[in-house]
């Protein structure tokens, strides 16, 4: 019997991928663990492997298409015994065409026949606009067929674009119905206005959000770039974070002249490999491990937010932000257990998953999950700043550039190389006096940098 080969999930909440290549092609051989092709996630190329034997026999997706949903056919395979050919010409037709012959359709008509008689009626009250006044209406074509389809009376609604003219949100946010006291009919519209305005305050379409944005802008003057699938992600996940997740920061300066001093030491007795250091410490790759040692000596700060209950974790699985050149996004590869982790297989582990994340190579376990999250833009010169948590994270730590500056030191002004860092908490995780905690270890092990190597 054939097999069906269905496009995989590769991570929870993959819920379409692109299919980017085919590695096998029709009539190929294929053995369990053979890779046959690669699929492209909103942050990851990752190669699908084949867990059967026998022939390829049809591929049904070509490579290159976008968007295929999780589970649905994408390939078929022979198996012993089977004719390819034969399945390659009539067993896939059936499959790909079975969605099409969905029965809703046939009431499809149904529902349309009562939405079409009131038409007339919402439509009426926005031909007669422009003449109630005797002044023109200035709105946009996006606005004006809102309008007509809401029953909107566009000489009611105040324009936000330039010199006033009307755009699609504001009549999104307009009460269908609004300004129709010359209907003779009055008594039925107005009965219906009560019962849509709750559909109003509805947030504006994409359509409705790009037609407000280029109304701002003269037309040769700016250049359309879609987003693609990880800024879309990006876009809803930290959307939705700053909305949901109730969220209080604190800041603390580090001192970080003994680090500094301790990471010079190290780096130049890092013994040599083929020719080259076996390792080259960075910064980052000290906070990372006071991050993570910072997490074990206050436990209750380790968790993460689960709904209605929270999930304590034993290990400090530390996140790092990493850029995807072109600014096209970021992935967050995970060092796993990094409180028991040498500074030196912290920094190693760091380069190769920063580059492989620049790549879009990372598996999903390699940045799914962990403990809490690091961004760093101290290499930008960047004083300090503020995170957003993304979930189900209860924290994230913002660390600024070292800088010299001028301090007070056993009541003396002195000149120290000071580090901001801040660190953004989910109240609903935890309050402000366990955030104090977590900083304060933090930044104690940062300052007496030995605690790190015993």
């Amino acid at each position: 019997m054939p097999i069906d080969i269905l496009m995989p999930a590769l991570s929870p909440t993959m819920e379409k991928g692109n299919l980017a290549k085919w590695l096998k092609k029709e009539g190929d051989k294929v053995a369990p663990g053979d890779v046959i092709a690669e699929i492209e996630t909103d942050k990851a190329t990752m190669e699908v492997e084949a867990i059967d034997e026998g022939v390829l026999a049809k591929i049904l997706v070509p490579e290159g298409t976008q968007d295929v949903p999780v589970n649905q056919l994408i390939a078929v395979l022979a198996t012993e015994g089977e004719d390819a050919k034969a399945i390659a010409a009539g067993g896939a037709a059936p499959k790909v065409e079975a969605p099409k012959a969905e029965t809703p359709k046939a009431e499809a008509p149904k529902a349309a026949e009562p939405a079409a008689a009131p038409a007339p009626v919402a439509a009426a009250p926005a031909a007669p606009a422009p003449a109630a006044s005797g002044e023109r209406v200035f709105a946009s074509p996006l606005a004006r067929r809102l309008a007509k389809e809401k029953g909107v009376d566009l000489a009611s609604v105040k324009g936000s674009g330039p010199r006033g003219r009307i755009v699609a949100a504001d009549v999104a946010t307009a009460t269908p119905g609004a300004a129709k006291p010359a209907t003779s009919s009055a008594p039925a519209p107005s009965a219906a206005a009560p019962a849509a305005a709750p559909v109003a305050p509805a947030a504006p379409s994409n359509a409705a959000i790009l037609e407000q944005a280029k109304a701002y802008y003269e037309p040769g003057t700016y250049e359309e770039i879609p987003l693609d699938g990880m800024r879309r992600v990006i876009a809803q996940r930290m959307t939705e974070a700053r909305q949901a997740v109730p969220t209080f920061y604190l800041t603390v300066d580090c001192d970080m002249d003994a680090l500094l001093k301790l990471r010079e030491e190290l780096n130049k007795a890092a013994p040599e490999k083929d020719g080259k250091p076996s390792y080259k410490l960075s910064v980052n790759d000290f906070v990372i491990k006071a991050y993570a040692l910072a997490f074990q000596q206050v436990p209750d700060a380790n968790m993460v937010w689960g709904g209605d209950r929270y999930l304590k974790l034993k290990h400090s699985d530390i996140g790092v932000a990493v850029a995807i050149d072109g600014g096209k996004g970021l992935l967050t590869p995970i060092i796993r257990k990094a409180e028991t982790k040498t500074l030196s297989a912290i920094s190693n582990e760091t380069r190769d998953l920063a580059g492989r994340a620049r790549n879009k190579k990372l598996a999903p376990n390699e940045y799914q999950g962990g403990s809490s999250a690091i961004s760093n833009l101290g290499m930008f010169g960047m004083k300090n700043f503020t995170a957003i948590i993304n979930p189900p994270h209860a924290t994230i730590l913002a660390v600024g550039a070292s800088e010299q500056r001028a301090v007070v030191k056993k009541g003396e002004l002195a000149v120290a190389t000071v580090m901001t860092v801040t660190i953004s908490c989910d109240h609903r995780v935890m309050d402000g006096a366990m955030g104090a905690q977590l900083l304060s270890a933090f930044k104690a092990i940062i300052e007496k940098p030995m605690s790190m190597l015993v």
